[in-house]
């Protein structure tokens, strides 16, 4: 390998065409996927910075604080980024649901042929 984005020791994120990264996001202690949202280069540094999940919001156009309305915050334990840097790993202590539902996972259903079932 010869491409210093997989190989090097730089973070220099793979952006999408809008700008964007993937950020799927874990549970610290059950490591159970509580969500999957987007990042740009901001909501990458004020997540960094700060160690609060900050995500980028396509639907309002701008930063998302998690937990800034709602209180569910999410305490970052660790980012981590994929080989070719275009997906991050967020490794959080959530304080109360990640879900907007107010599910605790975003994930709390499963496929069962064209159906979904509820998933305790």
């Amino acid at each position: 390998m010869t491409d210093s984005r997989e190989t090097g020791q730089t973070l220099d994120p793979k952006w999408d065409a809008n700008g964007l990264v993937t950020a799927v996001v874990t549970d610290g202690d059950s490591s159970s996927v509580l969500m999957v949202a987007h990042m740009n280069a901001e909501a990458l540094k004020a997540t960094v910075d700060s160690g609060e999940a900050v995500f980028w919001s396509r639907s309002r156009g701008g930063l998302w604080r998690k937990g800034a309305t709602s209180g569910n915050t999410m305490h970052v334990r660790e980012v981590r980024i994929d080989c070719d840097q275009d997906a991050v790993w967020l490794i959080v202590d959530p304080a109360g649901p990640a879900c907007h539902t107010g599910e605790r996972s975003c994930f709390y259903r499963r496929v069962s042929g064209d159906a979904l079932e509820r998933v305790d």
